[in-house]
């Protein structure tokens, strides 16, 4: 039997950066000591998930719903660097990983940061053209 394998479709830039970190959080995820993992640890694979999948929505949507769920994504990539935060002061993570994954998850924030303000420029009463 031969199977017909497709290249996978080109992802927007932004999920393709947290999918990348989410990648690297996984890997250390998996090594990580049992009392953080399974509390902390958890908390932040689920934060990873959500803003894939509120990422992945809104890529989906009409540009003028698409503003909610990339808010959503940012409030969450908030939280997610405030939960690394404290596996890095608490020693969980060291020096080396907290700081790659800080450079991607600003790199993402930047993104996210610029697609909603971009959205709520398209959006706004003006480019409507309301008055």
């Amino acid at each position: 039997m031969t199977f017909n394998v497709t290249p996978p479709r080109q992802i927007l830039p932004v999920l393709q950066k947290i999918k990348d970190s989410y990648l690297f959080w996984h890997n250390y995820h998996q090594t990580m000591p049992k009392t953080q993992k399974y509390s902390l640890g958890v908390k932040i694979d689920n934060l990873f998930t959500e803003i894939i999948e509120a990422v992945v929505t809104a890529g989906f949507l009409k540009r003028n719903e698409k503003i909610p769920y990339v808010h959503k994504a940012i409030q969450k990539l908030d939280t997610l660097k405030i939960f690394l935060m404290i596996l890095w002061e608490t020693k969980t993570l060291n020096n080396k990983k907290y700081a790659t994954l800080s450079i991607l998850l600003d790199e993402i924030g930047k993104m996210l940061g610029g697609w909603h303000g971009q959205l709520l420029k398209q959006n706004s009463p003006e480019d409507l053209g309301e008055k």
